[in-house]
């Protein structure tokens, strides 16, 4: 690749916070290579909305190459890193590539965290973090359904009808909504030998509130709106095994096996794995955190590498309290337009020393139909405005105004005729229907 005299900058990852920055350098005279093993940025808020049959994928991605086609200073590049060689300034690529870089922005997300049992569980939970594993968990819960309609056996009917989501934060609450919704309104005049209605939906989290770091009264209001739904919750439950046809927790100081076919992930996240491989390369392997994490300086640079930035998710961004910012998107937006600017002034011969500061607009989740909480410092609401807050919001932070039309049109379809039209069977599901069919 043809080494250029403008200052070269290198983003990698598309999220929130790699897309941030690369837009905050758009007046700047660089050249910069973003580079993403997917061609898409990824709308991840919404992702349990594909889950459930309410949005199709294509609503809450679209073409990084769309999205930069009129900012000329920008290439994107399709690959994924391998590696980083900090003596010539470059990243290393699978296919044994490189690209040079004078500013270095790593910003690669996170995956989901098993504590552990990876192996064992990983197949058995998928989590919520990319298109696959959505449209895996729509695959899974449509054709439980499915097996539940063939089958004449009670007991695996119970089973097949019965959903274990694990962890209770915005992820799982709007997960568990979701398909109750689903279950109890969409699909229920659908099935002639099942009542989807009577699905079990059984949320369990092992603090003694779930969203517990909202207010407590909001955290009740969920809850409350949530059983309202149809859904159980089991707080200060710790799941102890999973297995292809049951969980074992632990609730109330006992052992509780729960006979299930669908368990979906929500309890825990670890930085991208690339995290490990940059502290290797610049040999600080104790700036790793518990999560995978790197710690970052007050500008989000590596204090001993003043031109590599680490943003988003991957960060581990140390408060005065001793606290770290929490992966949120916000955060993610608001690193990447600050690393983004601080770049083009240091690029200008006049990097700012002021340290980078969150402001934090407050935080929401939404439970189901017209329900929602939102917290904004001194401000918590809960219902119908809260819900059309999440709305607009989420509306707003699409990439795409055609993201924006389709989204807001199908939510108003759904919202109309309480109708899920995303609810497709994709990828291996014949195997999984072949268990019901054999003859009894």
């Amino acid at each position: 690749m043809q080494h250029s005299t403008k200052t070269q900058v290198v983003v990698i990852g598309g999220g929130f916070a790699g897309m941030a920055c690369v837009r905050a350098l758009r007046k700047a005279n660089v050249e910069i290579k973003l580079v993403d093993r997917r061609n898409f940025h990824l709308f991840q808020p919404l992702l349990y909305q594909v889950a459930s049959g309410a949005l199709s994928p294509a609503n809450i991605a679209a073409p990084l190459r769309s999205i930069f086609r009129r900012q000329k200073n920008v290439q994107v590049l399709l690959g994924a890193v391998k590696d980083f060689n900090m003596i010539d300034r470059r990243i290393v690529m699978e296919d044994q590539s490189s690209i040079p870089f004078d500013y270095l922005v790593v910003a690669t997300g996170s995956t989901h965290h098993y504590f552990g049992r990876d192996t064992e569980w990983e197949p058995l939970a998928p989590g919520l973090k990319t298109i696959e594993d959505a449209t895996e968990i729509r695959r899974r819960i449509l054709t439980a359904f499915e097996q539940a309609e063939r089958t004449e056996d009670l007991g695996k009917r119970a089973s097949l009808l019965t959903f274990v989501i694990v962890g209770g934060g915005p992820t799982g609450v709007e997960m568990a909504g979701s398909i109750c919704e689903l279950a109890r309104q969409s699909m229920k005049q659908d099935f002639r030998t099942i009542d989807p209605s009577t699905a079990r939906i059984l949320l369990i989290e092992n603090s003694k509130l779930i969203l517990d770091k909202y207010h407590v009264s909001l955290s009740e209001v969920a809850a409350r709106d949530l059983k309202g739904l149809g859904a159980e919750i089991w707080n200060e439950t710790r799941l102890l095994e999973i297995h292809p046809d049951h969980v074992i927790v632990s609730h109330d100081g006992k052992s509780n096996r729960i006979n299930t076919n669908t368990v979906i992930w929500a309890a825990g996240v670890k930085a991208s794995m690339l995290g490990k491989k940059l502290a290797d390369a610049i040999d600080a392997p104790d700036r790793i955190d518990r999560s995978g994490r790197i710690a970052v300086d007050s500008q989000c640079a590596i204090s001993e590498h003043p031109n590599i930035f680490v943003i988003g998710d991957m960060a581990a961004f140390s408060l005065p309290d001793a606290k770290t910012l929490p992966g949120v998107a916000p955060v993610a937006v608001q690193q990447g337009d600050f690393v983004g600017k601080l770049i083009a002034k240091s690029i200008r011969g006049s990097r700012p020393t002021k340290p980078f500061q969150y402001w934090d607009k407050g935080n929401m989740a939404t439970i189901g139909r017209s329900h929602a909480i939102v917290e904004a410092g001194r401000i918590r609401m809960s219902g119908k405005i809260a819900w059309l807050a999440w709305l607009f919001i989420h509306i707003m932070y699409l990439a795409r105004f055609e993201n924006r039309i389709l989204v807001l049109f199908q939510w108003f379809w759904n919202y109309i005729t309480r109708n899920r039209t995303a609810r497709l069977i994709t990828g291996a599901a014949e195997q999984n229907v072949q268990d019901v069919t054999e003859p009894h």
